[in-house]
């Protein structure tokens, strides 16, 4: 099995090297390299040797002096044969010096058959040990063998090299290699090529620069172990060396590419396997595809085939037509898709044997029968078996029209005959004029009359349809004998036509002199029952009307009224009578000459079942109504009663409240006491006021009961549920706000120091200007007590003083903002520069303060509040720490920084 090195040549070897002098100028000529570093040549001496018996190995054998071991040619004839693959001479058996040098010049010119000049470099020198040219043949060697196959985006050899390593060691941090030298001496682009390809043999994490022995040795032992690649090279000796051996670390480097490589050439061949692939497997697909669709297209002909060369004819033009239809189906619907399907796989056959042609496979060979000649054959089989079906078909269609026309004829005319005896005889055995009325008697008679008329005009269809029937099977019609039972149906249905129509004149004829004698009587009931209908009727509205009454004198005069309704009953029962005796009399006839009445008076829509069924109801309702005045009757007293009760209690509540309110506006305005005292007046109507609760839940009560009896009106008080609720949520609103204005009032007062004269003047001067009396001023009214207590107000100052009182631009000033602004005026407040000021005696008169100098000065709690809140301080004579307490001092008065 090859090594790396080795498969890489084998992969090279087409390679060319035309300009076989590029890598050697790269590097100084070995004969010109006549005072070789010594540090340097032992390098270079232990690389050099380290990396021949990696390949010599391989073979079962090592050096151990690359000056002596190479002098007869042998190994070196071994190690060429190794790292190339390939077979060079036999070597000369004997000891002589002549045999030696033979040996070297065959290794020499088997170097020189791969395109290397060398200079300076003969087989006497490696004969007789030259060290330095032994050392310089290795090299050549390795530059060809190892370094010159190397290649990275169009460069080669050492620049190939040093691309590659810069690539690799690029995201790793204190790497940068620019060169093979002082780039490698602490270690670490040797540990991060490890660590790139295989990071499980190196935490580079741990490594330090300042270790470079360390690193180093860890790289090589790391290679020598898992990589198969042996140490070359000494720590000491390159960290030791101002400039290590280029060469040496070059030869190096380069087993790690080799290592490496073998990974990366695995994954191109593994794409090219799956490309191969691909493309294998998209043909068998496209194989597969024509094999489906050839068998499915011959299918579908030969199905097809049979049915195109089926000549039976039809014996109707319907069932022709219905044939013509079915084949332009076809031609529309089923084989278009199929031609697409044709041409589909023409092209996919083309498309695939050009892909096979393109990939080097053999042309692709179709199943026997399904070549596209043979498809092509088939589809021209069915082309022209198409054609002459639809020649028959035209033919045949033609044929049977002459005869259809005929057929159709007679059809239309039997059928318009048929559209209009249709039912004749059912309606002229109707018994319809034994139910009807006299009106409808006569119209019958009429209608008969005309009906009369029409069944003599269609006398001559009659004649002509069996005159048809008669051609039509001297003609020899297929369906001769449907025709002639048809015509005979019709002569037989006309003949009983005329039989019932005389039947049914003699009948209406009788039957309309009775019914004359039954409408006098109907006209006589109408004109009776309408007026005593419409008697019950509005009997019934009055007894059922839904009546609303708020008062006991209301429903007095309901009850009233229904007694004089009930005297009226005895004379309308016997209007009653008398109009159903004539319908009775209706009966009776009807009965004696059997005829059917209808039940229909047709001069008036009432019937006496109408009339039965109304009395009834009538007397029904009138006991209801008696019932439903007594219950009014008893509701209406409890409302009263309802109303009498929830009057009595807010008669009371009502003016209870608005004396309150009277009451706690004098304490608000009271500047005779002290405020302590108009607080505890307060107090004691804020308790007399929740005590007094428990009035308002009953009146609340009372209302409910009032609203579920549906009371919306109370003639007993002027008070309303909704005028003591508004009434005792503003009694609530304005003790709660005076107890308020008094406690900011004491809260003022013990804060800015302010007398008590000194409220009670503000006080007086307030009620004074307060005109609505209501704790509030307009703006005019504010300026003119203002200049009443001696202020000297322009525009401006009087507008900036309405921002103060006045924050928020309502339009009214209140007492309490009032207050504010005067206690701001008379009271001494502290500011902004005297808090500075004592910062700064906290600060030892420094421009900022520290934390220990707050917390050792303030209280903890306003120590902290202060630690949190102070910005840094950042003039140039800060210390550490330092806080800036001058743009605290001013935030806190809303201030800028001063």
């Amino acid at each position: 099995m090859m090594t790396a090195v080795e498969s890489h040549m084998t992969y090279s070897n087409s390679y060319t090297i035309n300009n076989e002098t590029v890598y050697m100028t790269q590097e100084d000529d070995w004969d010109r390299d006549l005072l070789l570093d010594p540090a340097w040549e032992k390098q270079q001496r232990k690389t050099f040797t380290a990396w021949c018996n990696s390949h010599l190995r391989k073979a079962g054998t090592a050096i151990e002096n690359i000056e002596e071991d190479f002098k007869n040619g042998l190994k070196l004839m071994l190690l060429l044969e190794v790292i190339s693959g390939e077979r060079l001479p036999k070597p000369d058996k004997g000891k002589m010096r002549f045999h030696k040098i033979a040996n070297v010049n065959k290794a020499l010119d088997f170097i020189c058959s791969k395109g290397v000049k060398l200079v300076s470099i003969g087989a006497e020198e490696i004969t007789d040990g030259n060290g330095k040219m032994t050392l310089g043949m290795i090299w050549t060697i390795i530059l060809r063998f190892a370094i010159q196959d190397i290649s990275v985006e169009e460069t080669s050899a050492k620049e190939g090299l040093l691309l590659w390593c810069q690539r690799k060691t690029a995201p790793y941090r204190n790497v940068n290699v620019q060169n093979f030298h002082i780039s490698w001496k602490d270690g670490l682009a040797l540990c991060a090529l490890i660590h790139r390809h295989r990071p499980d043999l190196i935490d580079y994490s741990k490594l330090r620069k300042d270790d470079p022995i360390g690193n180093l040795n860890t790289a090589f032992e790391v290679a020598e172990k898992f990589l198969d690649i042996p140490k070359m090279l000494d720590a000491e000796d390159i960290v030791n060396t101002p400039k290590p051996d280029e060469k040496a670390i070059m030869t190096y480097v380069s087993c790690f590419y080799h290592a490496f490589a073998g990974a990366e050439q695995a994954e191109t061949a593994a794409n090219r396997i799956c490309k191969v692939l691909a493309v294998n497997q998209e043909n068998e697909k496209l194989m597969e595809e024509y094999e489906k669709l050839a068998s499915e297209l011959l299918e579908w002909i030969r199905r097809t085939i049979p049915w195109l060369e089926n000549r039976t004819a039809e014996q109707t033009m319907r069932a022709m037509q219905q044939k013509l239809e079915d084949f332009r189906d076809y031609r529309r619907i089923h084989k278009p898709p199929r031609v697409q399907e044709k041409c589909q796989l023409e092209i996919n056959f083309n498309t695939l044997q050009t892909k096979l042609r393109l990939s080097n496979r053999p042309a692709f060979m179709p199943s026997e029968g399904k070549m596209v000649s043979d498809i092509a054959n088939a589809w021209k089989g069915l082309e022209g078996v198409e054609k002459g079906y639809e020649e028959w078909l035209l033919t045949e269609i033609r044929r049977l029209e002459r005869l259809d026309h005929l057929a159709e004829k007679f059809k239309q005319k039997c059928s318009m005959h048929e559209s209009w005896t249709g039912g004749k005889e059912e309606l002229l055995s109707q018994k319809d004029y034994e139910s009807a009325s006299l009106m409808e008697i006569r119209a019958l008679m009429r209608k008969h009359e005309a009906f009369e008329s029409d069944l003599a005009a269609h006398q001559d269809r009659v004649e002509q349809i069996a005159a048809i029937a008669q051609e039509l099977n001297e003609l020899d019609y297929h369906d001769a004998a449907s025709v002639n039972a048809r015509c005979q149906g019709i002569c037989d249905q006309w003949d009983n036509l005329g039989t019932l129509t005389q039947k049914r004149r003699d009948a209406l004829e009788r039957v309309e002199k009775l019914w004359e004698t039954i409408d006098q009587l109907y006209l006589e009931f109408a004109k009776r029952a309408a007026p005593f209908n419409n008697w019950m009727d509005g009997a019934m509205e009055d007894l059922q009307d839904m009546f609303i009454v708020h008062s006991i004198e209301e429903i007095q005069s309901l009850i009233t009224a229904h007694d004089q309704f009930k005297a009226t009953l005895p004379e309308a029962d016997k209007e009653r009578m008398a109009t159903m005796g004539i319908h009775n009399e209706i009966l009776k006839i009807a009965q004696t000459y059997s005829i059917k009445l209808s039940g229909i008076n047709p001069y008036t829509n009432l019937s006496p079942q109408d009339i039965s069924s109304k009395w009834d109801a009538v007397k029904h309702l009138v006991p209801l109504r008696d019932q439903m005045l007594q219950e009014e009757v008893a509701r209406q007293q409890a409302n009263e009663r309802l109303r009498r009760q929830f009057a009595a209690q807010a008669n009371i509540i009502g003016p209870w409240i608005q004396t309150k309110m009277e009451e706690i506006s004098h304490v608000s305005v009271d500047i005779a006491g002290s405020l302590e005292e108009q607080m505890n007046s307060l107090k004691q109507y804020e308790g007399n006021i929740i005590n007094y609760k428990s009035n308002i839940d009953k009146l609340e009560g009372d209302h409910q009961l009032s609203q579920e009896s549906l009371i919306f009106d109370n003639k007993h008080t002027n008070y309303t549920m909704e005028h003591v609720r508004v009434g005792w949520e503003q009694l609530l609103t304005t003790i709660a706000r005076t107890i308020n204005e008094v406690e900011n009032q004491i809260l003022t007062r013990d804060a800015k120091g302010i007398s008590q004269e000194q409220l009670n003047e503000f006080r007086a001067s307030f009620n004074h200007f307060d005109r609505k009396r209501n704790g509030m001023m307009d703006p005019d009214d504010f300026r003119a007590c203002l200049i009443s207590m001696g202020y000297d107000l322009g525009e401006v100052e009087f507008a900036r003083i309405m921002t103060l009182v006045d924050p928020n631009n309502t339009g009214v000033v209140t007492f309490q903002a009032f207050i504010d602004f005067m206690t701001r005026e008379t009271a001494e407040t502290d500011t902004a520069e005297q808090v500075m000021a004592s910062f700064k005696i906290l600060a030892s008169d420094k421009n900022y303060i520290t934390v220990d100098e707050l917390r050792r000065e303030l209280p903890p709690d306003q120590a902290e509040y202060c630690i949190s809140r102070m910005t840094r301080y950042i003039g140039g004579d800060g210390a550490t720490g330092a806080l800036d307490y001058i743009s605290f001092s001013s935030a806190l008065y809303g201030e800028s920084d001063l």
